[in-house]
């Protein structure tokens, strides 16, 4: 009978024990991890959270500063894991204040690109919170990325109206008037938003923008330069640099800054570099430096096959490396292609060469057929010859031109030769004119007749 009683005191002391330590001793040891959180032990608080949850699974004080911890450890898409466990089951108070564990979640869900989620805990922070301008901002920005720009906008306004100093707000409210092109409310929203905060650095990249729509080069050159100081848009103002440099037809300087650009990409990774390859491609294009074109081209081509016109621009160079004569032709210096041209006109056309004038997109020639016995006469037939070299094709405006001084000098017949040939417009206008149109194919039957 002792002994039995000694069984049953047993039983009731290990059942009380048991109790004791469920739910007192663990809450107990679940109330230290705000304290390992501030103290920065991680891995600590890590540890211990681990061994509360395996042995009480709805302790979501727990998850919460578990997820909290792989924060601060870099490991997100594991504290996402314990915030959806928290914002499914918790019941918020003072333990786990709602507020800042969502402004927290929220967060980390944007740095996943989870962008549905993270909307609806910002929506959530608009109730919770209506007068902090910070919640439609985070909001605006979210629905700016989902291309929702009519809805965007309201937010972003609300967030200036709760916030006069709201910098942010307004240059991104700049931003969205600058796309649908209304320029001078972009602006006057930009030049808030740098009056608030000179030093948001991306503000002066919309400006920019503006300013190079408005063709004022040289202030959207000194935008860009600023907005480089701003790590999350400096590769796209490095390009947008660049392309101020090229639209002034100041290539040099407009090469150097998509080199910037693609070596800014270690990991060749961002979708602004094969922007800043192609522009880079098009430079040296102008420049003659075909072979460096070509390995620009190449490069976008490995990463994306269909981007813009690169396949083309492939397909059409292709034939440089096995064709000498048209490969000296595009990319010699301009006294040896002046010579090429002067070459291909006396030795293809036996034309006795007048004139032989160098311009910005080729060369211009004139003469008269050495074989016409009257060619020494006064009364001479001119032919007028022009060689283009331009990497796009010749519209109707150049044969306009062109016709144009073939009257003034009283030429009776025409010649333009173009490497990448002439649009659709350019060869109806020419029909039943005195002029003929030659692509790539005829010059080079006429540079190989001619050795040039």
């Amino acid at each position: 009978m002792v002994i039995i009683l000694i069984i049953v005191l047993c039983a009731i002391v290990a059942t009380a024990a048991f109790f004791i330590i469920k739910n007192i001793l663990l809450p107990t040891k679940a109330d230290v991890l705000p304290k390992l959180y501030k103290q920065g032990k991680t891995q600590h608080l890590i540890k211990s959270a681990k061994q509360i949850i395996s042995k009480d699974s709805k302790n979501y004080l727990a998850h919460y500063y578990l997820g909290k911890a792989y924060i601060k450890e870099n490991k997100t898409e594991l504290a996402i894991l314990e915030f959806k466990i928290v914002n499914e089951n918790a019941l918020f108070g003072t333990e786990i204040e709602e507020i800042p564990f969502r402004q927290e979640y929220a967060s980390i869900l944007l740095k996943c690109n989870q962008q549905g989620e993270a909307l609806k805990n910002y929506l959530l922070l608009t109730k919770l919170e209506p007068r902090n301008a910070e919640n439609y901002f985070n909001c605006g920005q979210i629905y700016e990325q989902q291309n929702r720009y009519d809805v965007a906008l309201g937010f972003m306004q609300k967030a200036a109206f709760l916030d006069k100093k709201h910098a942010k707000a307004h240059a991104e409210i700049g931003l969205m008037m600058y796309r649908t092109k209304n320029y001078s409310e972009a602006k006057k929203e930009i030049d808030i938003s740098l009056r608030l905060n000179p030093e948001n650095y991306s503000a002066y990249y919309y400006l920019g923008k503006i300013l190079k729509d408005a063709k004022d080069l040289q202030g959207a050159i000194k935008a860009f330069e600023k907005a480089q100081r701003d790590p999350e848009v400096k590769q796209k103002s490095i390009i947008e640099h660049g392309s101020c440099y090229m639209m002034a037809n100041r290539l040099d300087n407009a090469s150097l800054d998509f080199i910037r650009a693609v070596e800014l990409d270690k990991n060749n990774e961002n979708p602004e570099t094969l922007y800043a390859r192609y522009f880079l491609a098009t430079c040296y294009e102008k420049m003659r430096k075909i072979d460096k074109a070509i390995e620009q081209w190449e490069a976008i081509y490995k990463q994306n096959k269909g981007f813009r016109d690169v396949g083309s621009k492939l397909s059409e160079y292709k034939d440089l490396q096995a064709n000498d004569y048209l490969k000296d032709y595009l990319t010699c210096s301009n006294e040896e292609f002046m010579e090429i041209c002067k070459m291909a006109c006396e030795k293809s056309f036996k034309l006795q060469v007048l004139s032989c004038d160098l311009k910005k997109w080729g060369c211009q020639l004139t003469g008269v057929d050495k074989r016409d016995e009257s060619w020494m006469s006064v009364r001479k037939q001119l032919l007028f010859v022009r060689f283009y070299r331009e990497p796009e094709p010749i519209d109707d405006t150049e044969v306009r031109q062109a016709l144009d001084e073939m009257k003034s000098l009283g030429s009776v017949k025409g010649f333009l030769f173009s490497s990448s040939g002439f649009s659709n417009t350019a060869k109806r206008f020419a029909d039943n004119r005195p002029v003929e149109l030659a692509e790539k194919q005829k010059l080079e039957a006429i540079l190989a007749q001619a050795g040039a």
